[in-house]
């Protein structure tokens, strides 16, 4: 009995069987085997089933995604990019930029005049003093497997997220400001709300200020997140207001504004679409863009080793 070749199976099973195999051999070991892997490897189709497989999407799943293979490794990147958030590690991975007063601390919730997280995951947090407290973190977005066409083609959202509160017995002022920066560390894009001031005797409860950058310049490539405050008592100590779970998360983007501003690139270069049949079906292809080369995942796989397993 002669054997058979395994592309002898129906493109349907074909594209199953590659659900199974993880992303980094898909890529760099099974797409040049052949052409007819390789246009398979690239059908939408396929990376619309693995996000399904792999818990990234479920079955209700309805927000338009332009580019399936995108969004798949936009969610295998997806992770905090702050360093120490909850002051599990002290002042450690924080660059303190202002330090008045009796400087910052870490302590435990729910603290003095304080309330609990939300989260009963977060244990700890950071509070200032009687006089400006800011500490910051810049992410390299590059060492982080962030490459530079994809923030510039793709500009995938950004989203950045706080939490603070003050004291009961004592009054506060938080302030926060986020830059995307070049290479050159030229701000292209800022978020700086005005001051937040909690008055003496409120309820010390948490709360989350959130932004989403969205359809921002080229050119982004680092991210400047500082954050503090003080009291407003002026009260020796540690009377200020307390931050923790901040975090800096980069998600796929499902839809685009059509009205983009002139100024801006393209939001997706545009892809040929090709038909191929299998099964008296019509697949949807897409072309290979280079910055998806070989290259590109070799390095992206490098710098996922200690981040989520592919």
């Amino acid at each position: 009995m002669a054997l058979l070749s395994i592309n002898e199976l129906p493109e349907n099973i074909l594209l199953e069987v590659f659900t199974y195999v993880p992303a980094r051999q898909l890529v760099l070991d099974c797409r040049p085997v052949c052409s007819h892997w390789r246009d398979l490897i690239d059908l939408m189709t396929l990376w619309k089933r693995k996000s399904l497989r792999e818990g990234l999407i479920n079955e209700d799943y309805d927000e338009p995604v332009s580019d399936w293979k995108i969004f798949y490794f936009l969610c295998i990147l997806r992770r905090n990019l702050l360093r120490n958030p909850c002051a599990e590690e002290g002042m450690r991975s924080w660059k303190i930029d202002r330090n008045g007063g009796n400087h910052w601390k870490v302590e435990s919730f729910p603290g003095g005049h304080g309330q609990g997280f939300p989260d009963s995951k977060v244990k700890k947090y950071f509070v200032t003093s009687y006089d400006l407290c800011l500490k910051s973190q810049m992410v390299d977005l590059k060492a982080e497997g962030y490459w530079e066409e994809l923030m510039d083609t793709i500009r995938p959202d950004i989203v950045v997220k706080d939490w603070f509160a003050a004291r009961a017995d004592c009054g506060c002022t938080y302030s926060i400001r986020v830059q995307l920066v070049s290479a050159n560390y030229i701000a292209l894009a800022s978020f700086e709300p005005p001051p937040v001031t909690i008055e003496q005797w409120s309820d010390a409860q948490w709360r989350e200020v959130s932004h989403t950058f969205s359809d921002y310049p080229p050119g982004v490539r680092h991210i400047l997140f500082q954050h503090g405050g003080k009291d407003t008592q002026y009260w020796a100590g540690w009377y200020g207001p307390r931050v923790t779970n901040s975090s800096i998360i980069i998600s796929p983007k499902t839809t685009r504004n059509p009205a983009a501003s002139t100024t801006q690139p393209e939001t997706m270069q545009e892809h040929e679409q090709g038909q191929g049949q299998g099964q008296g079906q019509n697949q949807e292809r897409e072309r290979e863009r280079p910055w998806l080369g070989n290259a590109y995942f070799n390095n992206l796989f490098s710098r996922l080793r200690s981040c989520r397993p592919l």
